[in-house]
């Protein structure tokens, strides 16, 4: 009996390692594509662009480009296939790449929908703005530089984790664009001499029209507000008491920030959201270029300091209201603290917010000045 129980366990387990092998695909007969790029022409017709490994030794170029016209992403597929030697297979894209000027419309969002109904594909593809040609930034191939889908990859990552840019992944948009409470923002870069750069973050509209860009230092601040900036970051202000009698920007002072505490009371009164908004940082300084005895003297520089980031802050905040978007999600504060009130102005947030009462106030904390006087 018990062989008859053995024999029937050995025959089911090599059915099933049979069964999966059934759909399999081997790898020179396949595309895998890291980089999705869609972008408009000047006629407003819809392009898309992806990029492939190429694994052969004998050739000198490791990727491959395919490009075309199509009218969704999923009907692109034949033409996808018609350029490449294997059956593309889509879902290890790295890198989505949309251009700028497809941002200048409403629903382009819905063009990614095959990305996010095939639940066979990844949702952890870093999303990332074109200002510029997207086709450009394809065939870019620089000889000193590994390839877009890694090179994207890397910089975005590396960017972020100094808090200076975001990175956006193909979910986290999808939650930005349901979320009524928040306004979608993503990774922008750009092709200047000849090298791709991170810019900083670009902003959109809840239809996800672009509004705008945040620099490096404005992304450091946006994520503080976010409360997901990281540990380490780095921001540089040129303090006005301190007269610069030089060309060089000799009144700088710079820190890099360790422990961040942010706080948001959110309140609604006389038909209007009031946000209070405290951010305590405890700060290393890394450079000052102005003699100053900080040793004996640090209360006076920790109150010039946090007056410079209080006003960068409060005019972080006006910029967001003149632009009518809420990167910073403070409709979830409001969703969560005034549920009453925000159900009657969600559908038109991003307007009501333009009209709150919003205050920023920074204080900042020397911990540690240096090795130097």
């Amino acid at each position: 009996m018990s062989r008859i129980i053995t024999r029937l366990a050995i025959v089911t387990v090599m059915s099933l390692l049979l069964a999966s092998c059934g759909d399999q695909l081997n790898l020179e007969n396949a595309t895998t594509p890291l980089v999705l790029g869609m972008d408009l022409d000047k006629n407003n017709k819809f392009h898309f662009y992806l990029t492939a490994p190429v694994f052969s030794k004998n050739i000198k170029k490791k990727s491959s480009e395919m490009t075309g016209v199509a009218k969704t992403l999923r009907q692109s597929r034949s033409e996808q296939d018609a350029q490449t030697a294997g059956s593309t297979q889509g879902r290890n894209y790295q890198i989505i790449l949309i251009g700028k000027r497809m941002l200048e419309h409403e629903g382009w969002f819905q063009m990614l929908d095959v990305v996010y109904r095939d639940a066979r594909n990844t949702i952890t593809d870093r999303v990332v703005v074109v200002d510029g040609s997207v086709p450009e930034m394809l065939y870019l191939n620089l000889p000193d530089q590994p390839m877009l889908p890694i090179l994207l990859r890397g910089m975005v990552d590396s960017t972020s984790s100094h808090s200076e840019t975001v990175s956006t992944t193909a979910h986290e948009l999808h939650r930005q664009f349901l979320d009524k409470g928040v306004t979608p923002y993503a990774s922008q870069v750009k092709i200047i001499g000849g090298k791709v750069r991170i810019q900083g973050t670009a902003l959109m509209s809840q239809e996800g029209i672009y509004k705008g860009l945040l620099d490096a230092q404005e992304t450091v601040l946006l994520r503080i507000l976010q409360k997901n900036a990281l540990p380490g970051f780095s921001l540089s202000y040129q303090l006005p008491e301190e007269p610069k009698k030089t060309p060089f920007a000799t009144n700088t002072v710079s820190f890099s920030a360790g422990k961040v505490k942010t706080k948001i009371k959110t309140g609604f009164k006389n038909n209007r959201f009031k946000y209070d908004i405290k951010i305590s940082m405890v700060v290393g300084l890394s450079e000052h270029l102005f003699p100053f005895d900080v040793y004996h003297d640090s209360k006076q520089l920790e109150d010039m300091i946090s007056q410079q980031v209080t006003a960068h802050f409060n005019a972080l905040i006006a910029k967001f209201q003149k632009l009518k978007i809420d990167p910073i999600g403070l409709g979830v504060y409001a969703r969560a603290y005034e549920y009453q009130a925000y159900k009657k102005a969600e559908d038109e947030w991003s307007e009501v917010l333009s009209q709150a009462d919003i205050t920023v106030k920074a204080k900042v904390k020397i911990a540690a000045m240096g090795p130097i006087k």
